[in-house]
């Protein structure tokens, strides 16, 4: 008993990781999933689910044994000035710009459900008019990261993780799932025109920024290398309990929607949709989970921003120190900025989707790169189990990567 314990205590550094990829394009995925496919998708999703295990194990390895955040790491890696550059490049568009872009999406996610609670969307000065909940959100998130203190960070992120569990695990037990039809779903199977929902369920979950995020994050919480067990007790609790929400997301959709005429183009949509199984509590209920899905990603994104940022450009990556905070700040800004008058920067938004593509398997390739560098983890360098795994989420990185790209540049 006093070992669960010790391990519920040190839930922390994988939390960051979990609010990060349920964020509200996590909740519109997996709820479009549900809706056209039923249960026959959730295979995907629990693949992406334990491939975002096998990479984010190697990363929070990396802070706890050797001390290193990932930016730092490449940065290290690179003697050449070539090499070192394009890295730089690709971190900075992929990571800081790209999050400044998708931080409109996670404050303006969070200011749905706000919406939906209270009825008011907007408020008019003059002859404009502005979403009014969007700066909120963002105000949320500013108090949290201008307290330079991770451990508030981290505790307040824990919260919004226990919410969202709560909230959509409990909606997907109420819909009353068909068991058979859920143990069906977990065999692969390829329904026409799911390609690209496939990928989109695999690519909301396996996040890149993710992987600077959480080195940085152990690395601050732990220095003793003994307290490997408990990172990555950490990790499968943490991120298992997202991947549970995913799943629950798409089990509700599924119940909810599939198989009807009912149209479901956006998360926004299931609150009013489910009121036939959840009566008046429908609203309540997914508009806190999208609430603490807006509000959690809307924190994260700025701060794995700077991590990263920082890391690869050689600067201290301190919450205290001001081009840190230059960084989140220029992110979090941006965001609000952009869900306030209502515009989407989607230029950038192409911009940041063709460099992930990019950047999702590079990092894999990098990680297993350095995960193997005896060196640095000694004895915790990867093992050939954790080096086929990680070669099998690279090989399907790689095709993500490739389909993402291709179908951007389709779209300019």
């Amino acid at each position: 008993m006093n070992k669960i314990i010790q391990r519920l205590k040190a839930v922390g550094p994988a939390a960051l990781v979990a609010a990060a990829f349920i964020g509200p394009g996590t909740v519109t995925t997996c709820t479009i999933a549900g809706a056209g496919f039923g249960y026959s998708l959730l295979w995907a999703l629990v693949f992406s689910i334990l491939a975002t295990l096998v990479l984010q194990e190697m990363s929070a390895r990396l802070g706890l044994i050797g001390q290193v955040g990932l930016g730092e790491a490449m940065r290290n890696e690179f003697k050449h000035a070539a090499g070192r550059i394009l890295s730089i490049v690709i971190v900075i568009v992929a990571i800081a710009i790209g999050n400044a872009a998708y931080e409109t999406g996670n404050i303006v996610g969070g200011a749905m459900g706000l919406e939906e609670i209270s009825g008011i969307g907007s408020i008019k000065i003059g002859n404009f008019s502005f979403l009014f909940w969007g700066p909120v959100i963002g105000l949320i998130a500013f108090c949290l990261l201008i307290s330079a203190s991770y451990r508030v960070i981290e505790k307040g992120l824990i919260v919004l993780v226990i919410l969202m569990s709560i909230t959509f695990i409990s909606t997907a037990i109420i819909v009353k799932p068909d068991p058979l039809n859920i143990a069906k779903g977990l065999l692969p199977s390829l329904p026409e025109g799911s390609v690209l929902t496939i990928m989109g369920l695999i690519g909301t979950t396996v996040v890149p920024y993710n992987l600077f995020l959480h080195a940085s994050a152990v690395k601050q919480r732990w220095k003793d290398p003994g307290k490997l067990s408990l990172v990555r007790s950490d990790s499968i609790i943490s991120i298992g309990a997202g991947g549970l929400i995913s799943i629950a997301i798409v089990i509700t959709s599924a119940a909810a929607f599939f198989g009807t005429s009912g149209i479901v183009s956006n998360a926004a949509d299931i609150a009013q949709q489910l009121t036939p199984l959840l009566g008046r509590t429908s609203g309540i209920f997914l508009s806190l989970g999208l609430l603490s899905a807006g509000v959690s990603s809307a924190i994260t994104a700025p701060l794995a921003a700077a991590y990263a940022s920082s890391e690869i450009l050689g600067w201290k990556a301190d919450m205290k120190s001001p081009k840190f905070r230059a960084v989140w700040i220029s992110v979090l800004l941006t965001g609000i900025i952009f869900s306030a008058i209502g515009l989407k920067p989607v230029k950038a938004i192409f911009v940041a989707q063709i460099t992930n593509g990019i950047l999702l398997p590079f990092i894999a390739f990098f990680l297993l790169r350095v995960m193997n560098n005896k060196s640095l983890l000694k004895s915790n360098s990867n093992g050939p189990i954790a080096n086929i795994l990680g070669v099998l989420v690279l090989l399907v990185a790689t095709a993500l990567g490739i389909k993402s790209i291709i179908s951007v540049l389709g779209m300019i």
